[in-house]
């Protein structure tokens, strides 16, 4: 059909169009007009980028697709490149997305993101080119922006100012619906801070230097601090069930079970390549994250009757630090370790360190400045178990070189832990190897010196059962190993163990540490757990989890008694300073001044006698107290000090010129404690006194008003003319026996 123009108005007829008043089309042009922002949000425009020519624009857009895929999709087509008149792309490209909540998410992800050295992405809405471009949406004269007035912030460390002037330590205690924070009082009952209801879903957790409280929720995580409690940071990860945070409480990482979902209006703070994932790595500073990962899958995972794989035990954490939180690495079980540079979360020279079989790896906690190695370095160690002829081995590995500065061989191997003491100088392998017949398990104990030069390896072999349980003294060079001649399953009746202590031979001169000897060993015992105080020197063993053993013993390795001439040249004293229990222990708690231990029993283990001990260091109980759905005790961590090692010794030679200080505000504290109570009954005897006044007028009065004696005892004994005093007989009738007889 032909096109009609029948509507079109007469050329003849437009002078009359022009006499008469212009017509209004304004409600038609806002009908029908083109709006820009509709069909184009899903587009962005990227600028900063290098210019290249023809030839080479390829592969500059296969380059920039990796970065666009990883906050949305988006296809090599959809990249559009101009190229100007010199032949060389003009440095930016529109980019269209498959939604526009892909779009927001490449803004607000890639913006601002390094391509090299000298180019900067700058990523922008393609909508905000008409929104910008409007005349009069910029103007022409600058106005400067307004400065918000400078609001000082609270103190994130104030409570290691102790208001008191006692250096009291404070603890967190969740029991019921209600957590509480409290300073610490020893033997009195504790000073509550600040206590709320709800303030979290499933459990409590301190930063590692004790800057943050962290809640969890069912929508994220949130950190607290200050004097007042006001939320510092939020993390929005869905349904999170598990939290761990860098050693310096730079990053955070985040799990969750359920896998991320993002809908379709988008996520405050995730983005479409975050879907499907189960791990957010998180800045603190800036409460945005870094990368997120999936569950790994493990090799050789055994499925259920229905097909289904079975559930394994969540290895947590899963992504470990380093010390100084420059890198954070997560095991590929069987094939390699992932490490990853921070901030930037890329892989350490882009690739994965390949270590066949590996099973474990570890940090060590502190940087370690090894002899003869002056360039900056970190270290973890990693095993892989017997492959074909090929023996177990256990790795030293340096980072960032990825340099293998030490390995060991190791046969006839069940299984290894690693342990690693507190400064990095020690690292001690467990290795549990079986006999020939593969019926029985033995332990020895390989410890590598690891700031010693080439690594010496040191065997203790002197250990013939299995170690159950291992841990190193903190800053120290002793340990305890709880042993078992015989590793038996869970029953109702634990095996016997026996506990050993080990320490290095004296050496002349002290300026080096002499082997590892065994000290002292202490059979016949229930004991599962090893608790050292934070500042070495002092240790509890102790029976926890179990139902019929809740042993606590408290030990010593510096006893200032006489040492058994046995002993003479070894580097400790052993003693056994006291013993207690506690019924269904489950936890315990060292404060971080190593001078009193809590031990608590948590109504998620079982509901019996919930509740906390309050000990100090010699064993000696301060406090009970029973506590109705008790669930967790935390001790607040502090920062390391800022005293020089030079300043700490000096503190410590004229240490009892400052206990005598100390002694004395006890003695003071505990006179005005006893001045107290004093003035306390003194105030209750005074308001008695008043009370019993008041009452005794009142009763007058009302004797008055019924015209009865003031004395209630008036008429009862008169004097006489006399002088002789009128007695009065009252006759009291009692019955003795009473005796009924049915008479028929």
């Amino acid at each position: 059909m032909a096109p009609s123009f029948d509507h079109l108005p007469d050329p003849e007829e437009e002078e009359e169009y022009d006499d008469e008043e212009e017509l209004d089309f304004s409600d038609l042009r806002e009908k029908f007009e083109v709006q820009l922002q509709q069909g184009l949000d899903t587009f962005v425009c990227v600028d900063g980028l290098p210019k290249v020519t023809e030839e080479t624009k390829p592969k500059l857009i296969k380059f920039l697709l990796r970065k666009l895929n990883s906050v949305g999709k988006t296809k090599e087509e959809l990249v559009f490149m101009p190229v100007g008149e010199s032949g060389q792309t003009d440095g930016f490209a529109f980019v269209e997305y498959a939604s526009p909540a892909e779009a927001a998410a490449a803004v607000k992800s890639l913006d601002g993101v390094a391509i090299d050295k000298k180019h900067t992405m700058r990523v922008n809405k393609l909508t905000d080119i008409e929104r910008y471009g409007r005349e009069g949406a910029v103007p022409e004269d600058f106005t400067p922006p307004r400065i918000e007035p400078f609001a000082e912030k609270e103190h994130l460390r104030s409570w290691l100012a102790d208001p008191a002037g006692r250096g009291r330590d404070q603890f967190v205690m969740f029991r019921g619906d209600n957590v509480g924070v409290f300073w610490n009082n020893e033997r009195d009952a504790p000073e509550n801070i600040v206590d709320r209801a709800h303030w979290t879903e499933t459990f409590v957790q301190w930063s590692p230097l004790g800057t943050f409280f962290t809640s969890v929720h069912m929508q994220g995580v949130q950190l607290w601090g200050g004097p007042s409690w006001t939320r510092m940071k939020r993390f929005p990860h869905p349904f999170v069930n598990l939290v761990d945070f860098s050693p310096g409480e730079k990053y955070l990482t985040t799990w969750s079970n359920k896998p991320i979902s993002i809908p379709e209006e988008g996520h405050p703070a995730l983005s479409m390549d975050d879907d499907g994932k189960n791990y957010v790595i998180w800045d603190i500073e800036t409460g945005k994250p870094l990368r997120s990962f999936a569950n790994l899958d493990v090799p050789g995972a055994s499925l259920d009757e229905a097909g289904q794989p079975v559930k394994r035990k969540v290895q947590w954490p899963a992504f470990k630090w380093s010390s100084d939180d420059q890198y954070v690495a997560r095991l590929n079980q069987g094939t390699s370790i992932s490490v990853y540079e921070l901030p930037r979360m890329g892989l350490l020279d882009k690739t994965s360190i390949k270590i066949d079989g590996v099973v474990d790896f570890d940090w060590a906690p502190a940087t370690v400045i090894r002899d003869g190695v002056k360039t900056y370095e970190q270290l973890f160690c990693y095993w892989t178990p017997e492959i074909g002829s090929n023996p177990a081995k256990v790795g030293l590995m340096s980072v960032p070189s990825k340099e293998v500065v030490r390995t060991l061989n190791l046969f006839s191997v069940t299984d290894a832990k690693l342990h690693w003491q507190s400064e990095g100088a020690y690292l001690c392998v467990k290795v549990d190897r079986h006999s020939k017949s593969k019926k029985s398990l033995a332990t020895s104990l390989e410890i590598f010196r690891v700031k010693e030069k080439g690594v010496p390896v040191e065997v203790v072999d002197s250990i013939k059962d299995t170690v159950i349980n291992f841990a190193w003294e903190p800053k120290g060079d002793r340990f305890v190993a709880i042993t078992t001649a015989e590793v038996v399953a869970a029953t109702a009746v634990p095996p016997k163990t026996s506990v050993s202590f080990f320490c290095p031979e004296k050496v002349k001169g002290g300026a080096a540490v002499g082997n590892f000897k065994h000290l002292r060993t202490y059979d016949k015992k229930n004991s599962n757990a090893i608790y050292w105080s934070p500042k070495g020197r002092f240790v509890i063993v102790a029976t926890v989890h179990s139902q019929q053993s809740f042993d606590l013993e408290f030990y010593d390795m510096d006893f200032d008694g006489e040492k058994p001439e046995a002993e003479k040249d070894l580097t400790a004293n052993l003693m056994l300073m006291n013993t207690a229990d506690h019924f269904g222990v489950t936890d315990i708690d060292w404060d971080p001044t190593g001078r009193y231990v809590a031990t608590s029993a948590s109504v998620w283990k079982h509901t019996m006698e919930n509740g906390y001990h309050l000990y100090d260091f010699k064993g000696e109980q301060l406090r009970e107290e029973p506590v109705e759905k008790f669930k967790q005790w935390l001790w607040r961590p502090r920062p390391a000090s800022l005293l020089t090692k030079d300043e700490q010794k000096a503190i410590r030679k004229n240490l009892r010129e400052y206990s005598k200080v100390f002694d004395q505000e006890d003695a003071d504290r505990g006179a005005s404690a006893d001045l107290a109570v004093v003035e306390h009954r003194r105030n209750l005897l005074d308001e008695w006194l008043a009370w019993r006044e008041m009452v005794v007028e009142e009763v007058l009065a009302e004797r008055r008003e019924l015209g009865l004696p003031e004395d209630p005892l008036e008429g009862l004994i008169k004097q006489t003319d006399e002088g002789e005093d009128q007695v009065i007989e009252e006759i009291v009738e009692e019955i003795v026996e009473e005796t009924e007889e049915i008479i028929a």
